[in-house]
Order: structure tokens, then sequence, then C-alpha cells
């Protein structure tokens, strides 16, 4: 589940214990959202676009990443397709994935194509994270006070993984660990470039089919 942290807030004894209060209502709230939204699904009820799926136009976001660039949905589409990966740090599915979703970016990155981490913590804690799990494509960081380009997507789980076609289409919407969708991901961008399929998986490695986020 994407829990959202809020940002850091020193002041007066009174004030910040009024912060912590609106701190845990905020969560609460958040807590109360997803889990509705994922009720909706799952009795057939849900609302339309609460979720981007596969079909959909993306949402268009600018953020920074950890150096400070500027990186647009929209500019990086004018080069090619797209892949966006949210997550948070703490979530033990984000830390089991990105290191696939490194595999990936060595293998297919670059001309024309994206990689970008979508972080949903802080600019240090997410540079650890990165160094911890050996990434190397950007990492963005969204906006901790109203997450609006998690929310834009509608967000019930980290990681969420999406592949975002040169058109603004979604190809891939992919929630949790998915071994078949980070294959489909491989495979589209293996014939975008015109290059042979690699396994993305080592015949030596145990992977599990998913694992929820």
């Amino acid at each position: 589940m994407a829990v959202l942290s809020a940002g850091r807030f020193h002041e007066s004894p009174t004030a910040g214990h009024l912060f912590q209060s609106t701190r845990k209502f905020c969560r609460g709230t958040l807590e109360m959202m997803s889990i509705l939204r994922r009720l909706k699904r799952w009795v057939g009820t849900q609302d339309p676009m609460t979720h981007i799926v596969a079909g959909n136009i993306a949402p268009n976001f600018s953020l920074k990443s950890l150096d400070n660039k500027e990186y647009s949905l929209s500019a990086l589409m004018e080069r090619g397709p797209v892949v966006a990966a949210f997550f948070k740090i703490s979530c033990p599915v984000c830390q089991f994935t990105f290191p696939f979703l490194e595999r990936l970016h060595k293998r297919y990155g670059g001309d024309g194509v994206t990689f970008l981490g979508i972080s949903q913590d802080d600019a240090r804690d997410t540079k650890n994270f990165a160094n911890e799990y050996g990434v190397t494509f950007p990492m963005l960081i969204d906006d901790e006070n109203g997450y609006v380009v998690s929310n834009a997507y509608g967000l019930t789980n980290v990681p969420t993984i999406f592949l975002i076609d040169s058109a603004g289409k979604v190809k891939v919407s992919s929630m949790g660990f998915d071994k078949k969708d980070l294959e489909t991901i491989a495979a589209e961008l293996a014939a975008r470039k015109k290059i042979s399929f690699a396994a993305l998986f080592r015949p030596d490695e145990v992977v599990p089919a998913n694992k929820p986020g």
C-alpha cells in the first residue's frame, strides 16, 4: 500500500504537536481512500480513471531529479517511450523490483528510451535507496506536500510501473512485482529498438511470478 509521508517541520512544541496530529489525520485519510479504491475495484464499482491502466493517456508531469534537473514527460516522449516506476524506499517489494528495472535500463535504456524512478520520499533517502540497490537511471522526487503526480496516476500501491509510448498511451500498467509484466516491457522495448529480446531473469534465479505491493 502506498503510504505517503509528510515533510519535516520545526517550530514551537504546540505547533509541533498540532502538526503531528494533522499528519496522522492525513495519513489515516489517505489510507482509507486507498482501501476504498481497492474495494471498489474488487466489487466492480470503481470510478473511471482512479488508476491509469493500459490504453489510457498518461497524465503529463514535470518533476526534479536528485541533481535538480527538471524532467517533463511530454518532452521525454518526443524522444521515445518512457518507463516510469513509482516507489517508496521502505517498501520491500520496491527493493526487490528495482534491481530488475536496472537490468532493463542497462539493456534497453538510452537511444530515446527513458527510465525514471519517481520517489515518494525525500532526496536524501531516495539517493541512499538508489545507491543501495544499484539504480543508475534518474530518480525524481514527487511533491512531499501533495504527491501531485502519484495522485494524478491514481496510485493505490507501490511499486507501480508504467510503460508509456511516444504518443502518450500507456502500454503496460503494472502494480507490485509482476514477472510477466516486466518481460512484456522488455519485449516492447526490444521491438521498438529493433534488437533481439534478452531474457530478463537468469536460469539460476528463483523469481516468483508476482509479489503484491
